[in-house]
């Protein structure tokens, strides 16, 4: 085991006023304290057992491996398609950050997917010819599914003391479907990779003290009424946009079936449908084309890519930008600190760590609306996403691109975003003056 002092970093040696007792590693004792700037997303957690670590850079090497479509002599990594968005995991998550959203034009867009359904009747279900997800790149000699293009939309305001922003949000358009007309009811919801960061330890906080934030009634009569996202088994729905997975295991499962149309054992099918004819007579890679072996190592690699250290947590402004974020009533969302258990592997468990995500569905209003539920999540409700590492975005990936479409070009403008139950906090950020608003930007930015 790799040893758990900081062999670099933080020349912070005391708590300061308003920094709480470990708060600058938010993993607990996983935080990566080795490597930062464009490597932050790529260290392993900093107390893995040498096995776990091996098993990581295993998992490494499967994430970031280009898979090919079947039949080929590298049979371990064949089966790509028919249909597909990427061609690896890192396709979309490189260097394990977040895709930026395309700046217009034509697709196919690596890192941006739409997902699609039609009303059901009791509640939207995949679109029965083009699925729940559109893929927009084919195997050789197969049509994709359409051709995907994107322009943006400006609109324009003002902060309280008259500084003018401007804001953007993507609009999609899908020409020419390659196995029959597009229904006029669909519904389609466009979706940036996040960062990997951290996610064996959301997987972590236990049950219990998210049923202890939940307020799905407003009980208490603050306007926030955060809900636990259900899936059908009865589990919590923890990752994705709308809480869509309940665990690693299933996000890994479905991004390998709905991404790169490879089937694994708890997704037995990808994408492809039984309406297109083609697709489904292509060979396969196997039954399924990941075995359980790469399977479980890309498993484990996602749940234990490590969350960085905090660059400035003492800092004076910062410090401020934090009392200011909780007066504003961020926290009743964004909350702070969880403590884990029952994790999927002993080096997650009982570690403090500093998300600031409470995992519930909160509504934010039309502005934010996709109009396509999942599961129990109405079209205007999201999971609260975490804030660790959105600091680090640009030196990783070259971008500040938040939101789940990627609409906002940083911090400020995710704020101006929120509406329903978070509309009072934007309201009160915008209220404020530069300073201060640089201050909770500044804040959000060193976690």
């Amino acid at each position: 085991m790799r040893s758990a002092l900081l062999p670099i970093l933080l020349v912070l040696v005391g708590c300061g006023d308003g920094l709480e007792d470990g708060e600058w590693l938010p993993g607990g004792e996983t935080t990566n304290t080795v490597l930062l700037g464009s490597n932050a997303f790529l260290m392993p957690a900093r107390n893995l057992t040498a096995e776990h670590e091996q098993d990581f850079y295993s998992g490494n090497s499967f994430f970031n491996q280009a898979w090919v479509e079947a039949p080929a002599s590298t049979d371990a990594r064949d089966g790509l398609g028919p249909l597909f968005n990427a061609r690896s995991c890192s396709g979309c998550h490189f260097r394990d950050g977040r895709a930026a959203p395309p700046e217009g034009g034509e697709g196919p867009f690596v890192g941006v997917l739409l997902r699609l359904s039609v009303p059901g009747p009791d509640g939207p279900v995949p679109d029965p010819v083009y699925g729940g997800q559109l893929q927009d790149q084919a195997n050789p000699g197969l049509p994709a599914e359409a051709r995907l293009s994107v322009r943006w939309e400006e609109s324009s305001g003002a902060f309280a003391d008259g500084e003018p922003y401007t804001l953007i949000r993507p609009v999609f358009t899908l020409d020419d479907p390659a196995y029959g007309p597009l229904p006029d009811d669909l519904q389609i919801s466009a979706r940036n990779a996040p960062q990997m960061i951290g996610l064996g330890l959301l997987e972590a906080i236990p049950e219990a003290d998210l049923e202890a934030l939940a307020d799905p009634d407003d009980a208490d009569g603050d306007g926030i009424s955060g809900r636990i996202q259900r899936h059908p088994d009865g589990r919590v729905g923890r990752m994705g946009w709308k809480g869509d997975s309940p665990d690693v295991a299933q996000q890994v499962a479905n991004a390998f079936a709905g991404d790169m149309g490879l089937t694994s054992r708890l997704a037995r099918a990808d994408d492809c449908t039984d309406a297109q004819g083609a697709c489904t007579s292509e060979p396969d890679g196997g039954d399924p084309e990941v075995s359980d072996a790469i399977f479980d190592k890309v498993v484990l690699y996602a749940r234990t890519v490590a969350v960085p250290a905090r660059r400035a947590a003492d800092d004076r402004t910062i410090r401020r930008g934090k009392a200011l974020f909780g007066d504003l009533g961020c926290t009743a969302c964004h909350t702070p600190s969880h403590t884990t258990a029952d994790a999927a592997l002993p080096e997650l468990n009982g570690q403090r760590i500093w998300p600031y995500t409470d995992l519930l569905l909160h509504d934010m209003g039309p502005e934010l609306a996709d109009d396509r539920p999942v599961l129990d999540a109405s079209g205007t409700e999201w999971r609260t996403p975490p804030l660790w590492g959105l600091g680090m975005l640009d030196e990783v990936n070259g971008h500040t691109r938040l939101l789940h479409d990627g609409r906002a070009r940083g911090v400020a403008e995710a704020v101006l975003w929120h509406g329903g139950e978070a509309e009072a906090a934007r309201d009160a950020f915008r209220a404020l003056d530069e300073e201060d608003r640089e201050a909770v930007v500044k804040f959000v930015e060193d976690l």
